[in-house]
């Protein structure tokens, strides 16, 4: 049973590399689970359409945000933004790629998009990349980290959600912490985010990068010239929704209802015009459509994995070492298991509360501090959001640079992250598990 994580992760992760279709990859991963734990192709499909219900909030959160985002555009304050990094850093690529990080950074604790602001943002900048050579493996880290980093160490918007995750899970099984606490464990880890990002930019992808005949994407129309816009009553009107998203969803901490409140204030304010609302949600299903079907499989595929008891067997397997004194072993071993268990899983914000439960009585007897086991927690869970291929930190990049069909999913995005944040992110991990 031991195996069964092992080999599905394994199964996803050759057909993602060999380009099969990432939702086709999980399926087939799922599958695979379920045969190996004994089950037949019907149950284990059963069991995977039941599990996707556990990922029903967040594709409805993404459906929402991506309809947001597509009124915000329609405003076109997003057009102001674009002009001015074309104008100020047309050539400057390094400090390009570092305001692109930072506005990503936005979007997880004060503009509360998350990845929908991508397919709106990044397109009508790809010609400017390829004019400036800029390499789109350096520009998909850029978003990754923004789209993790915040988030990991700062407990505010999706942040505040994250952390109160580690703090939920540890209380429930018997660890008490505070959200503060769990914020000051993954600073650690997420400086670790931090050099992987400057590592990218400064080293791996510096070089010059010419980019091939497109293949065409359903995105291709927005690569288009822009406007010039000048700020008026309307991009006010969507500040305010903004705003309000972004209060509503810290108060109810449902991303479902923060969206929701945004959309609606675009048209109530009169920021986007109501005959317009069905082609708003067509677009926002559009773009976002495809990111929440996969969060759906996703989930589903978790689901197998919790079901049969292949992630508790694969701790147990490990008992041998976990019975050790040697706390750095203890604590490699279980983001070994958390990396394998999150890559297939592709969700932090999904597997913390299946690591809390399995990790909270190990690091208890073996001697770990609170802070130490929610830094194994955090980073075990936030390696699912790097270099997997059912992440939303990795798909929402791709749905982006990808618009004409000339960046790979997989070999342009997942790749570069998992080296360049999964590495660092599992060693500064570890070493903050042995140091708190």
């Amino acid at each position: 049973m031991e195996w069964v994580v092992i080999v599905s992760v394994l199964v996803m992760t050759i057909l993602s590399l060999l380009r099969v279709n990432v939702i086709i990859a999980i399926i087939a991963a799922s599958l695979t689970a379920g045969l190996m734990a004994g089950l037949s192709t019907v149950d284990s499909t059963e069991l995977l359409v039941n599990g996707m219900g556990g990922g029903a909030n967040t594709a409805l959160s993404y459906i929402l945000l991506g309809a947001f985002a597509v009124a915000i555009s329609y405003t076109g304050i997003t057009t102001i933004l674009v002009n001015f990094l074309i104008r100020v850093l047309t050539g400057k690529k390094t400090m390009m790629l570092l305001v692109i990080a930072g506005v990503a950074s936005l979007s997880q604790n004060l503009v509360p998009v998350h990845i929908a602001f991508i397919p709106i943002l990044i397109p009508p900048l790809l010609k400017l990349f390829d004019n400036m050579r800029m390499d789109r493996r350096a520009v998909a880290t850029a978003l990754t980290f923004g789209l993790k980093a915040p988030y990991i160490m700062i407990p505010a918007g999706f942040g505040l959600i994250f952390h109160e995750t580690i703090v939920t899970g540890m209380t429930e099984n018997g660890a008490n912490i505070t959200v503060s606490e769990s914020a000051l464990s993954m600073l650690i880890p997420g400086s670790g985010m931090i050099v992987g990002l400057l590592i990218a930019i400064f080293v791996s992808y510096r070089k010059d990068r010419d980019m091939p005949e497109g293949a065409g994407g359903i995105e291709a129309s927005a690569i288009i010239e822009q406007e010039a816009v000048s700020f008026n009553r309307k991009h006010v009107m969507t500040l305010i929704a903004i705003a309000a998203a972004l209060a509503v969803q810290l108060i109810t901490e449902s991303l479902v209802i923060g969206a929701l409140t945004g959309l609606v204030l675009m048209f109530l304010l009169l920021a986007v015009p109501f005959k317009n609302g069905d082609r708003v949600m067509s677009e926002g299903i559009a773009m976002m459509g495809t990111i929440a079907i996969v969060m759906l499989v996703a989930s589903g595929y978790g689901n197998i994995l919790t079901e049969t008891g292949a992630v508790q067997a694969l701790v147990e397997s490990s008992s041998g070492f976990l019975d050790s004194s040697n706390q750095a072993l203890i604590a490699f071993i279980l983001l070994l298991v958390g990396l394998l268990v999150t890559l297939g899983i592709g969700s932090s914000f999904g597997t913390i509360p299946i690591l809390a439960a399995l990790y909270v009585p190990i690091c208890v007897a073996a001697g770990f501090s609170p802070m130490a086991t929610a830094a194994l927690i955090g980073t075990a869970g936030a390696l699912g959001d790097a270099g997997s291929p059912a992440s939303d930190s990795t798909l929402g990049p791709t749905s982006g640079l990808n618009a004409d069909g000339k960046h790979n999913h997989i070999w342009d995005t997942v790749v570069p992250t998992f080296i360049h944040y999964n590495i660092p992110l599992f060693l500064f991990g570890w070493v903050a598990a042995i140091i708190l």
